[in-house]
This record gives C-alpha cells, sequence and structure tokens, in this order.
C-alpha cells in the first residue's frame, strides 16, 4: 500500500500538480495519464524517492519492495545479463556479491564462516538457489533465448537491452513495481506475455503509458494528472475515456441551461424595472442571477489536434505492385524476394521481427533507398504522402519559422489561411514564429502532419506516426487514418491503431512476406493457429 498525501510540486512559479492525496493497494494496476508535460515521469519519480515533492508525503511500509523500471540503456554496461536482471533484487544481489568475495578469501577465518552462514541463510529465503533459472523464466517470456544469460549487456542492441531492464523490474516479486513506458519497443508476444504476468501479480503496479490497448488490458484503475490535479477513477482506460466525454457534455448541457435562465431573467429586468408594478418581480429576479452561476469549465492540458486527410484526386485501379524486392543492410537480409499487390481502399499494417524490415521497405518505394534486386511500380493516378521515422532531416540547417516552414507545401499561402490551420495543429499565437529548429519531438509530428494534409494525396505511407505523442495526439491520428478514403501503407507500435485501422496485414518474413485479409485481432487468432514467430509493430 502506497499513500499519497497533500502531494504538490512546482517548479519556481509554475505548478504542476497539487493537493494530491491517493492510496494505492495491492492487486491492483494503476496506469498514470496525462498530457505531454502534465508531470506522468515525474510524478512516478516521486513515488520511487528520486524526487521530493514541494508539499506532502508519499508513505508505504518499509518493508515492502518497491521495483523501478531503469530508463538509462547503458548504466549496466559494465555488467552481465544475469547480474544486471538479479539486480532488480539489490539486497540478494548485494548478499551474492558479498559471499562470493568472501569464498575468494584464501585466509578464510572461523569469523568469515559465521558471516557466510548467515548470508547463506538470507540467500536462501530470498530465493538466491532459484535466482538464475527465474531471471531466465523472465527473459524467456520477453522473447530472449537463455543463451543471453552469459553475454555482456554492452554487447546488446537497445531492443534486447530494454527487455532486459523490464526482466530486472519485475525479477523477484517485488512488492510496488513502477514501470515508466514498458511496452515500448516490444514485439506482440513480449506485450502479451507482460499482460497475463501483470493479470496474475500479487502487488501494486503503477504504470505510465501510451499503448491504449495495453491500458485496457491491464489497468484497475486510471490516475489522471489534469487541471494541475491528480485524480484516481476505477476501471481502464476505455472506461475513463468514455466517462469524462460524458462528464465534459453534462458540464456543458448544465452550464447551457444556466446562461439561458440567466438571459431570460435580464430580458425580463430590462422590461420591467421600469414598470413599478413589475418592480419587485424584476428585483427578486436579479438576486436570483446572483445565485445562478455557471459552473467554471477547468482548463485542461489536454488538447485535441485536428488530423484528416482529404483527397485531391481519387486513385485508379491500380496502386501498387511489388516484385521479388531484396535488400541486404549489413550483411543481413532485410528483404527478400517480397512480393504483394496493394488494391485501392487497402489499409494495411506491416509487422516484422524488427523495426528495420518496414522502415526499408517504405525508404525503397518512397525512392530514397536503393533495393538490391526486385521492382515496384506505382499506378499512374498515385500521388504519395509519406511520413518517415526519422524526420530530422526536414527540420535540422533549416532557419524558417513553422509558419514559414509549412507555406513551402502550401497552396494558399496567405498568413490568415495558414494560422489557422496551424491553429488546428495547436500552433497558436506568436507560436508560429518559432524556429523550426527548437521543436520538440511531439511538435516536429505535427509539422509533418500538416505537411501530408496539405499535400492531399490518395495514398499515406506511415513509418511508426505516433512516436514522440500523446495520448491525444494518438487518438487523432487514429481517427485521422481510420476516417481517410484513400489507401495506407504504414507500421505502428500502438495496436489500437492497428486493430481499428487495418483491413489487411503484412508480416514481412525472411523470405518474403506472410499476407492476411482482415483485421489484426483476426490475423492474431491467425497467426497463432499457424504457431509463427514473434513480430514487432
Amino acid at each position: 500500500m502506497i499513500t499519497v498525501t497533500e502531494l504538490g510540486l512546482s517548479f519556481g512559479s509554475d505548478t504542476l500538480f497539487k493537493g494530491a492525496n491517493l492510496l494505492f493497494t495491492a492487486g491492483n494496476c494503476y496506469g498514470v495519464i496525462g498530457a505531454n508535460g502534465a508531470g506522468k515521469s515525474t510524478f512516478l519519480r516521486i513515488l520511487s524517492g528520486e524526487l521530493e515533492p514541494t508539499t506532502g508525503t508519499v508513505s508505504y511500509d518499509p518493508k515492502l519492495r518497491m521495483s523501478v523500471l531503469k530508463q538509462d540503456h547503458f548504466a549496466f554496461d559494465d555488467y552481465g545479463v544475469s547480474d544486471t536482471v538479479i539486480m532488480g533484487n539489490k539486497r540478494l544481489y548485494e548478499i551474492m556479491t558479498e559471499k562470493d568475495a568472501l569464498y575468494l578469501k584464501e585466509d578464510f577465518s572461523d569469523e568469515d564462516g559465521e558471516r557466510a552462514s548467515v548470508l547463506e541463510g538470507e540467500f536462501a529465503e530470498l530465493g538466491g538457489w532459484e535466482a538464475e533459472s527465474d531471471a531466465a523464466k523472465l527473459l524467456r517470456g520477453l522473447g530472449l533465448d537463455d543463451s543471453i544469460m552469459s553475454e555482456q549487456m554492452s554487447s546488446l542492441g537497445g531492443n534486447d537491452k530494454v527487455k532486459i531492464l523490464l526482466a530486472q523490474a519485475l525479477f523477484g516479486k517485488p512488492d510496488i513495481i513502477l514501470l515508466d513506458e514498458p511496452t515500448n519497443h516490444l514485439d506482440i508476444d513480449s506485450v502479451a506475455w507482460l499482460e497475463d504476468f501483470l493479470a496474475e501479480y500479487f502487488g501494486t503496479v503503477i504504470v505510465v503509458s501510451h499503448d491504449r490497448h495495453f491500458l485496457n488490458n491491464v489497468c484497475t484503475h486510471i490516475v489522471d494528472i489534469d487541471y494541475g490535479r491528480i485524480k484516481m477513477y476505477i476501471g481502464n482506460y476505455e472506461f475513463w475515456y468514455e466517462s469524462s466525454q460524458l462528464v465534459q457534455r453534462l458540464l456543458k448541457q448544465q452550464n447551457k441551461r444556466a446562461e439561458d435562465k440567466i438571459k431570460e431573467l435580464e430580458a425580463f429586468i430590462r422590461r420591467f424595472s421600469a414598470n413599478k408594478s413589475k418592480s419587485r418581480q424584476a428585483t427578486s429576479r436579479k438576486k436570483l442571477i446572483e445565485k445562478i452561476t455557471p459552473d467554471e469549465m477547468p482548463s485542461s492540458s489536454r488538447k485535441y489536434p485536428f488530423i484528416g486527410f482529404e483527397q485531391e484526386r481519387e486513385a485508379g485501379k491500380d496502386i501498387l505492385e511489388v516484385n521479388s524486392l531484396s535488400k541486404e543492410i549489413d550483411g543481413v537480409n532485410v528483404l527478400k524476394n517480397l512480393t504483394f499487390t496493394v488494391n485501392r481502399g487497402d489499409k494495411i499494417a506491416f509487422v516484422a521481427p524488427t523495426e528495420i524490415h518496414a522502415t526499408t521497405l517504405f525508404k525503397i518505394i518512397s525512392d530514397e533507398m536503393k533495393q538490391d534486386s526486385g521492382t515496384f511500380k506505382w499506378g499512374q493516378t498515385i500521388s504519395v504522402s509519406y511520413f518517415p521515422l526519422d524526420s530530422n532531416s526536414f527540420f535540422e540547417n533549416c532557419d524558417l519559422n513553422i509558419i514559414d516552414w509549412v507555406k513551402q507545401y502550401s497552396k494558399d499561402e496567405t498568413e490568415t489561411y495558414l494560422r489557422g490551420f496551424l491553429g488546428r495543429m495547436l500552433f497558436s499565437g506568436d507560436e508560429v514564429y518559432k524556429s523550426v529548429k527548437v521543436l520538440s519531438g511531439g511538435e516536429k509530428v505535427r509539422c509533418m502532419f500538416s505537411r501530408m494534409m496539405l499535400y492531399s494525396s490518395n495514398l499515406l505511407i506511415l513509418d511508426h506516426p505516433t512516436n514522440h505523442l500523446d495520448l491525444e495526439s494518438i487518438t487523432a491520428v487514429n481517427n485521422g487514418i481510420r476516417d481517410f478514403k484513400g489507401t495506407v501503407l504504414f507500421t505502428s507500435h500502438d495496436r489500437e491503431i492497428v486493430g481499428t485501422a487495418a483491413n489487411r496485414i503484412i508480416e514481412l518474413t525472411e523470405d518474403g512476406c506472410l499476407d492476411y485479409s482482415g483485421n489484426y485481432e483476426e490475423y492474431l487468432e491467425w497467426r497463432k493457429s499457424q504457431e509463427l514467430g514473434s513480430v514487432i509493430l
């Protein structure tokens, strides 16, 4: 159990949140949500004791063990994989280290023997004899082979390190687990395994995630950071979202009724205040108006950009043909004999063992990379808008501000039009004069979507378009892809987008592809029946 009392955090004159009173109990999973900058990760840092709050306290039984998902992927490069996972139980690892040092002593004394005996007892109580097998079991669940246990962390790639640090956070049955974006870069099977693990977990889980599907599957409660306050709600993300939308609608209706009543009373006062026979009624209505004050709608930190795509020209019958396309990168066959045909209206989600497969395909068909062999052919009526995985080249060494950057891609170059357009993309006032060199990751993504919308193309290529976005912007992207009348080729870590937007799944494999016509859930069932290997979204 964690008790949060009157918690607040301020940086100078800026208050992130204040007056938070929360209770986190065992057996529940709490999803922490809020707009970018609302303080989600900061809140976890306060709970973990890494950051001191400005006001209030966080308390829990000191006998309980808290585990935190580490974010620094290089922090354990000097250690082996096995040790790194076992470090999740700090006390156990300390005992193992001290034991080993004692047994290596050449002048092992009676006092050392007594100390070793005490350590052996505590070692057994903490499950030390099963530590390596438990660590290996966690890594297997996350899709890693047992052989990785003997590897050095410094020799591993980023995705493997992510999984090992996650295993570290889960190791040794901690009482409290704090997870900040645990599903980033996980493959489908690893996410499913993590969901099952958390569903059966006995302790308290507090997780920050932009993965709506994950939040729906694991959360029993939602902790919402908004309006400068932190509130807890029962239910998963979908339940919270629908409830919050309903509350907002009810508040608006209530305020509208109050405003209409005020206007009616004011009209009566204007008509009869000069009439002596009606003056008493007019006075009573003035007093009534003073009592009718519409509830002030709190100014939410949540902002939803408008993302919607229109086709300037509808595509013809021929869209795209890919024949025997192959590409080798650093001695590895990323694409091999890839063949498929895109039909009009297809919304194809590409899944693969690693991110590089779909990215390479998209670069080739966008003429940003040359294939080793094979061909691809676009239909004559096709116009393409491409959202690359890395968009930094569009902003580096660019001296333009936002409005001038967007003007490059707009047929209407008037400031009135561009300001209106950028306002819908959450760039307002003097923000439009901000240099594109200093934009955040999320702001760059919104600029790139602005560029795509201004092109009015009939085919979209999207390579992980939700990276750097908050839940509100992800929802806007989801709606934009789902409602687009043209053709879409995309890959995304966000399973909700894949699940609601794709009508066809192409899995890129070592020797070509598996092409499935149907939605994502149907594909997963089909894939399970085929007993295929792991893929990453």
